[in-house]
């Protein structure tokens, strides 16, 4: 998987809204499948227009775990955004999430203004889940 600060380096290079677009399609495309035995409700990701799972694993200190998640998408853009942010949470502490802000992440990758309000909402959620989850996982 791409590494968040790559995806940052590439989206500086890419002017053109449709260069970005084709470039979020891209990071979606060579995302690894999720198996069909995480796609459950369970997993799914409430507050999406597409279907969206996210699966998190913690690891190491209990106080403060390191937290891996792993993703997948029924839609293109939406699976290419899930790949983004599990870039820039994956194998990242717990405690380090708390203050995630997803506004930020896409102004900084040039995105914000060119997302639909559905697709804003549902990376909103998408982030939601990930704080919701390392909150558990340091209660």
């Amino acid at each position: 998987m791409t590494d968040i600060q790559t995806i940052r380096d590439d989206f500086a290079f890419l002017d053109d809204w449709e260069d970005r677009y084709r470039y979020v399609i891209e990071l979606g495309k060579a995302m690894p499948d999720l198996p069909e035995e995480f796609r459950t409700d369970t997993n799914k990701v409430r507050g999406c227009a597409s279907q969206v799972w996210l699966v998190t694993r913690t690891e190491g200190n209990p106080d403060d775990p390191g937290m891996t998640f792993r993703g997948d998408s029924d839609a293109h853009i939406v699976r290419g955004l899930v790949a983004i942010l599990l870039a820039a949470t994956s194998g990242r502490k717990a405690s380090d999430l708390a203050d995630l802000d997803a506004g930020l992440l896409l102004d900084e990758l040039g995105l914000g203004e060119h997302l639909t309000a559905q697709r804003a909402n549902g990376l909103r959620s998408m982030v939601e889940r990930i704080k919701a989850e390392a909150a558990r996982a340091t209660a």
